[in-house]
């Protein structure tokens, strides 16, 4: 069974790495996928709020109901009004983003009423955001940086978290500030995706559970589940 499935993403980084990087396996499983990003904000970075999106959001799901749709949105710098962020605030990483994925299948269900098959709409929210699949490998994305000497600081970072998912959302130290610290020429969609290409999904899905999670969800279309 082919599945068509459209991911509804941050920014251009995130656009990149679904058409070059996951599109590629979850072909495989005949499952294709495409990306876009919201329209007024291609070229800006950060979450825009739940309002917009949630326009957007509706405007795929209903334009095609042959069609899946799933998200990929940082919960680092996510707006207070998307759903559930503020009672994601103050739980473990793997609960936030549960939360605001729950809470966003909810409002979407709501608006649809009736009209809505649910398991067509899948939710996922980054943790914390898109830098730490980078971290799943320190060393190669440290080979990738044009900056020399980075790869043991990025490795120790790497070391003081379980997962690449659990490093923060704080604006000194979300993994794309960390990244930064260490090194200003670092250009997220250029090396991001260089980086990202060079780890592979393989191990990103073993060093981060819930990324790991999505995929798996993904790929199980094509078995119709």
């Amino acid at each position: 069974m082919m599945v068509r499935l459209l991911a509804f993403v941050e920014g251009a980084t995130e656009e990149k790495f679904i058409k070059k990087i996951v599109a590629h396996e979850l072909a495989a499983q005949n499952v294709f996928i495409t990306a876009t990003t919201p329209g007024r904000k291609r070229s800006q970075g950060g979450v825009r709020p739940w309002a917009g999106i949630r326009v957007e959001l509706l405007r795929y799901i209903k334009e095609d109901t042959n069609r899946y749709v799933t998200t990929m949105f940082d919960y680092y710098g996510m707006p207070d009004d998307w759903p559930g962020r503020d009672a994601a605030s103050h739980q473990s990483y793997y609960r936030k983003a549960a939360i605001v994925e729950k809470a966003m299948l909810e409002d979407i269900s709501k608006a649809m009423r009736n009209a809505f098959n649910r398991p067509r709409f899948i939710p996922y929210v980054q943790m914390h955001e898109f830098e730490a699949l980078l971290f799943s490998a320190p060393g190669i994305l440290g080979g990738v940086i044009p900056e020399q000497g980075i790869t043991d600081d990025l490795k120790s970072i790497a070391d003081s978290f379980q997962t690449p998912e659990e490093i923060d959302d704080d604006p000194n130290t979300a993994p794309s500030k960390r990244i930064f610290r260490l090194s200003q020429r670092y250009q997220k969609v250029l090396h991001g995706n260089i980086a990202a290409q060079r780890i592979g999904l393989a191990l990103m899905r073993q060093k981060c559970p819930h990324f790991n999670d999505w995929q798996t969800r993904l790929e199980s279309l094509g078995q119709g589940n």
